[in-house]
């Protein structure tokens, strides 16, 4: 069974996103702002989810139309084929956006769209009543510019969560952007990256997991595993070839500093849950203490800002002192994330390259040193 997915991304990491997908075998691949449309069977839909880096969440589109009034809505929606997904106990919400549409009012949007479908549903499955009491399958909409998309989400909770991060820093960074910029900085097997600005590790152990080739969603479960429509074998399958996949011998390492020895220990309490604890030493250590190694490396470095600093000052202190050492570098290549447009200007060093991109509602730019 062939069917057409949607992966949302952080604006910015699309071009990304459609890499990742190409390599795990989707097929008509479109990418659009924040998203990647993608086709495949039932085997790339688990793949999907257990693979992809930088998604937010995977969903099966299930119909797109025009609609302009509520009774073209309703038509749509009865005639797409909820019974091939949703099971005759299963739980059915709904939840979307509309914006720049005639049908402006969500909640009378989700009452059509919940009506539709309970009638298409009732009839299929010859029952008056439907008890909603098993499996979640969780519909989204979305309507923009009159344009209806139905979507069902098989990831349930976002991708970002991976499983190993209970607990995180003041301003912690997204997964799912951490490993974004773990691929524009192109992070091998053999490699060298250090943080010195760990916070909860999640850039390093977002590293490792990409070096040793670990699928990110290896420890957790996706809602689409419970749908009555997916082969259980599937999931089997699929775990097992991502964990054949996994490179147990490469060499990669990575250092991690933060001034707060709290942040040293939960970046330890992490890292030890996403097993990968033994390829990352942490240690307490201010910027201004901060000296290469004898090893080519890469720093990757979301620096304290907002949340995590009394004030802008405190912020453009920190810049200026990274500048100071992180420089000269050498062969050592240095990506930094920071919402300040005044970086470069602080940090005394104009980028190689820029990149913009979004750290949730935040307007971040990635600035690019490469090594020699």
């Amino acid at each position: 069974m062939k069917l057409n997915y949607v992966a949302p991304c952080h604006f910015g990491l699309e071009s990304v996103l459609k890499y990742e997908v190409s390599k795990i075998g989707g097929d008509d691949i479109k990418v659009s702002d924040g998203k990647v449309a993608f086709s495949g069977d039932l085997n790339i839909l688990a793949r999907a989810n257990l693979c992809l880096r930088t998604a937010e969440r995977v969903g099966i589109l299930l119909a797109a139309f025009k609609a302009y009034t509520f009774d073209q809505l309703f038509d749509n929606v009865y005639n797409i084929p909820f019974e091939e997904f949703v099971g005759k106990y299963d739980r059915f919400p709904n939840k979307g956006y509309s914006i720049n549409s005639t049908l402006r009012s969500v909640p009378a949007i989700q009452s059509i769209i919940k009506k539709a479908m309970a009638k298409r549903l009732g009839e299929k499955y010859k029952h008056n009543l439907l008890e909603e009491t098993e499996s979640l399958c969780q519909i989204q909409f979305s309507i923009i510019k009159d344009e209806v998309s139905i979507i069902l989400d098989t990831s349930g909770d976002g991708l970002h969560k991976r499983g190993y991060r209970r607990k995180s820093g003041g301003a912690p960074l997204k997964e799912t952007l951490a490993a974004g910029i773990i691929d524009i900085a192109r992070v091998r097997e053999n490699d060298v990256i250090c943080d010195p600005f760990c916070g909860s590790g999640t850039i390093l152990i977002e590293a490792a997991y990409k070096a040793m080739n670990i699928a990110p969603g290896l420890s957790r479960r996706f809602s689409a595993q419970f749908h009555s429509y997916f082969p259980k074998e599937i999931w089997r399958e699929e775990k097992a070839k991502a964990l054949s996949e996994i490179r147990r011998d490469c060499d990669f390492q990575a250092y991690g500093y933060d001034i707060e020895q709290d942040m040293i220990d939960l970046s330890i309490l992490n890292s030890r849950k996403a097993g990968v604890i033994k390829r990352i030493f942490f240690e307490e250590r201010s910027i201004d203490e901060f000296s290469y190694i004898e090893q080519p490396m890469k720093i990757i470095a979301n620096p304290p800002y907002g949340e995590r600093l009394l004030d802008i000052n405190q912020a453009h202190e920190v810049y200026r002192v990274m500048g100071e050492r992180l420089f000269p570098r050498g062969e050592n290549s240095v990506f930094i994330i920071a919402p300040d447009n005044d970086f470069e200007a602080i940090f005394s060093h104009k980028a190689n390259k820029n990149r913009k991109l979004y750290n949730g509602m935040i307007p971040c730019r990635l600035y690019s040193y490469f090594g020699n």
